[in-house]
């Protein structure tokens, strides 16, 4: 088909027109569950939470330019979201509710500058589980009978949940299911009365019961949540016509009283239907028990006495009142019973009263005497106690009052009249010597009373004085001092002892005893002690008397107090020396000691002082005041300086020595003292001649040491004895007994300083000699290769009687040797060589040492 011009030139502008057009842009549909697009079919959860990033809006543009987007609502809805025009990004700004609003319509567009294109969209708010449940109809109030049947509806309750699903859906229980008489359906809501359970208008008028309602739970942001709501049911309880009267304040008790008047109300009796919702009205009637005596009310329930007390026949009156219910048709319904008891009571007008044996009495007086029997009557008070009212006006109390715990009294309660008893209940409070008169009141006072009358009388004992108390010293010991130059009758000290009874028995008698009560005496009704007339006392033979004081009533009850009398030490000796005229040895530079003994008890009369009274020459000698040791000068430390001092060379001094004692008055004793000056040059020549001069003037020291020597060697030579035995008995072997004495070399020659003492080693060595006994016959025979012992070497010769000084022999004895004593020859005694104190001196210590050691002498 040919085509004009005209229509290739429309044709071209065609082409030229859609080659310069510009193409709209447009979303993308993403679909179902996509989070960007053009947000068709979109839903977004109700409780989502403002500001939250919910969508992005995506869309192109053909030509590839830029795009914009943008979010428009209708004027009259709200504007929820806000949308990002360079990125799509949509936010939420306000709060769902998919329960006011549960879907949204909104306008979204895309522009690419030219072209704009919009697309209305809607979007759905899905639900969350923000909604409780709420009861509908409030408040629930209902009227129930009493006597409706267990498990009959009661009411209804409904709540609704606006959520959907799960979290809409409504359950209903009860707040405290175990203690209600009610249950709920779980899902109805119908409240019924529980199985067994019954209403009482008189126990409760009123039920309230709360029921909740619980959604089925759900999600809201993020959690699981359940809402519950509750209400109160208020259950009122209807009163049904179902119960017996009821008497109000029982137990019923009336009084008439001796002056009631006939026509007096006694007492009112009340009761009341006990259907309190719709009483009906009350009847009152006395059934039986009045005796006619008594009338009651039938509307108010007032019972009155209808007669005079005087003429009423008994004193209590058993009443049954019957009240009986009037229905609202005036016929009898329930009806019920009550005692009630009147007393016939007399008025409490008289007070207990005492009466004596000659009518009523106030006073009651007794004698006796003190610390009767425990339990004993006072059979001399005649008390008799009386109340003239009757029944319980008529009852009272006795009781003692006074000093608590010595009298009781019998009886305690007493019902209109009794005989009173008092009875001794603590005897020995009853005492003479405390009281003299016991004075009590005796009271009565009514019990149950509101008047407690009460009345009193007067008890008075006077106590008689029996013997019930033992003389007692003031004190349980006496202690005196009196001096032993006391003459005989002298006092010493006055005891006293004091008996609290009376009359003669109170009279105290003194007497004392004891190994030390020879030389006293006491005067037997003053107590005054002194020393028997012929008494002689002396400290130094007994010093302190110890005897016993007795003080003795006339039934012969006593008490006894020990005396210590104690003898004041007089100044009646002198001091004594052992003789008048001693004779002493003083070692140059050695002090001698004189001593003088005071047989007075105490000090200071006992005490000594020395001192020199005469010598001649007087400057040689010092003597010390408190000890007696007398010494020479210290100017004098030689034999030579006494010669130039007493030209005549003697070496004896004559002392006169005074002993005086301290006493007052002082007494004193003199003594000459002999003193023989030897020099210590001379002593130290051997120390034997030392000892032996120390010892001079105590030979039985010098006895003792030698003796402890001569111990000692024979208990050495019992020890070596026994070994060797020993030594034998091991070896199996008897060996023959030898006596030997070997001579040793003989010694340098020695320096004998003392001639008595050579002379006595000499003659020591003489009386010894060898002796040899025969060979012992029990050795050993059974070793047949032993050989036989050794000879015995020949003794050495006998020492010479009379050795030569320089050239003493010395023997010494084995062990299994002995030693026989020779007789000793009679030779003159060597002639002693030195000074002639020191010739003696050992000539009396020779003396006494040969009679204590005669048979053993070893140097």
């Amino acid at each position: 088909m040919r085509r004009g011009p005209r229509a290739v030139l429309a044709l071209g502008l065609l082409f030229f027109r859609l080659a310069q057009a510009n193409f709209a842009p447009h979303f993308f549909d993403n679909g179902v569950g996509s989070t960007n697009g053009n947000m068709a079919l979109f839903s977004l959860p109700e409780d989502t939470p403002v500001g939250s990033h919910v969508y992005t809006l995506n869309g192109t543009d053909p030509e590839g330019d830029p795009v914009s987007y943008h979010i428009s609502f209708d004027p009259s809805t709200r504007n929820v979201f806000s949308v990002d025009p360079n990125f799509g990004s949509i936010t939420l700004v306000e709060e769902l509710d998919r329960e006011r609003e549960d879907e949204i319509e909104v306008i979204i567009s895309i522009s690419d500058g030219l072209n704009l294109v919009a697309e209305k969209v809607t979007i759905l708010v899905t639900d969350a589980n923000d909604e409780a449940p709420r009861f509908i109809q409030e408040p629930y109030v209902v009227q129930v009978p009493e006597d409706t049947p267990a498990g009959s509806s009661i009411t209804k309750v409904r709540a609704v949940d606006r959520d959907t699903g799960s979290g809409g859906s409504v359950t209903y229980f009860l707040k405290n299911p175990h203690a209600s008489k009610f249950a709920v359906d779980r899902h109805s809501g119908v409240l019924r009365l529980q199985a067994g359970a019954t209403l009482d208008y008189e126990k409760a008028r009123a039920h309230f019961i709360t029921v909740v309602a619980k959604d089925g739970g759900g999600r809201l942001r993020g959690a699981d949540v359940v809402f519950s709501a509750t209400t109160t049911v208020t259950v009122n309880v209807e009163d049904v016509q179902d119960m017996a009267p009821v008497f109000v304040g029982t137990p019923y008790y009336g009084y008439v009283y001796e002056d009631t008047l006939p026509g007096s109300e006694v007492l009112t009796v009340v009761a009341m239907d006990g259907d309190r919702g719709k009483p009906n009205r009350i009847l009152y009637s006395l059934v039986n028990g009045s005796d006619e005596a008594f009338e009651i009310n039938e509307t108010s329930g007032a019972i009155s006495v209808m007669q005079s007390p005087a003429q009423l026949r008994r004193e209590v009156y058993e009443l049954h009142v019957q009240v009986t219910e009037v229905s609202s048709a005036g016929t009898p319904a329930a009806q019920a019973m009550v005692p009630v008891t009147i007393r016939i009571v007399d008025l409490n007008n008289h007070p207990p009263t005492f009466y004596g044996e000659s009518g009523p009495q106030n006073r009651f007086e007794l004698s006796m005497y003190e610390h009767p029997p425990q339990g004993e009557i006072l059979r001399g008070l005649k008390i008799t106690v009386n109340d003239s009212d009757q029944g319980a006006n008529a009852k009272f109390n006795l009781r003692l009052v006074g000093p608590g715990g010595i009298f009781r009294v019998v009886p305690q309660t007493v019902l209109n009249e009794a005989q009173v008893t008092i009875i001794v209940e603590n005897s020995a409070a009853i005492d003479f010597e405390k009281f003299k008169v016991l004075t009590f009141k005796l009271l009565a006072i009514e019990v149950n009373t509101p008047e407690k009358f009460s009345s009193t009388a007067d008890v008075v004992i006077q106590l008689l004085d029996t013997n019930d108390n033992v003389p007692k010293f003031t004190s349980h010991y006496y202690i005196a001092r009196i001096p032993e130059n006391a003459p005989g009758g002298s006092n010493v000290v006055a005891v006293t002892a004091v008996d609290p009874d009376t009359g003669p028995w109170g009279e105290v008698k003194y007497s004392i005893y004891g190994s030390g009560a020879d030389l006293f005496q006491i005067h037997p009704s003053s107590g005054i002690i002194c020393t028997q007339p012929w008494a002689s006392l002396d400290a130094e033979a007994t010093a302190r008397y110890h005897f016993y004081v007795k003080a003795e009533d006339m039934e012969g009850r006593y008490s006894l107090a020990e005396v210590f009398v104690t003898l004041l030490d007089v100044n009646d000796h002198y001091p004594q020396f052992g003789k008048s005229v001693q004779e002493t040895t003083m070692v140059l530079g050695t002090p001698v000691k004189i001593e003088a003994t005071d047989q007075d008890a105490e000090e200071p009369n006992n005490l000594v002082d020395y001192s020199i009274t005469h010598a001649e020459p007087a400057n040689v000698f010092d003597i010390d005041v408190h000890t007696g040791e007398i010494r020479l000068k210290n100017s004098i430390r030689s034999l030579d300086a006494l010669h130039n001092i007493t030209p005549s060379g003697d070496h004896m001094w004559s002392l006169e020595v005074q002993a005086k004692d301290r006493g007052s008055p002082s007494f004193s004793t003199t003594a000459l003292l002999k003193i023989d000056i030897v020099d210590t040059e001379m002593l130290s020549r051997s120390p034997m001649a030392a000892f032996l001069m120390q010892t001079k003037d105590n030979p039985m020291k010098a006895v003792g040491v030698l003796a402890g020597i001569m111990a000692i060697i024979v208990a050495i030579t019992v020890l070596i004895s026994t070994a060797t035995f020993w030594r034998n008995k091991k070896s199996n072997k008897v060996l023959p007994v030898r006596r030997v004495l070997r001579k040793r070399p003989s010694p340098a020659p020695r320096a004998i300083r003392i001639e008595w003492l050579k002379f006595r080693r000499t003659k020591a060595a003489d009386k010894f000699v060898l002796r040899e006994d025969p060979p012992n016959e029990n050795c050993n025979n059974n070793s047949l290769g032993s050989a036989l012992p050794p000879k015995a070497p020949a003794p050495p010769p006998p020492p010479s009687v009379a050795p030569s000084v320089g050239a003493a022999p010395w023997t010494v004895p084995t062990v299994s040797g002995s030693l026989a004593r020779r007789h000793p020859e009679r030779s003159p005694k060597p002639k002693a060589v030195g000074s002639p104190a020191q010739s003696a001196l050992v000539s009396e210590l020779r003396q006494k040492f040969e009679k204590n050691v005669h048979n053993k002498a070893y140097f």
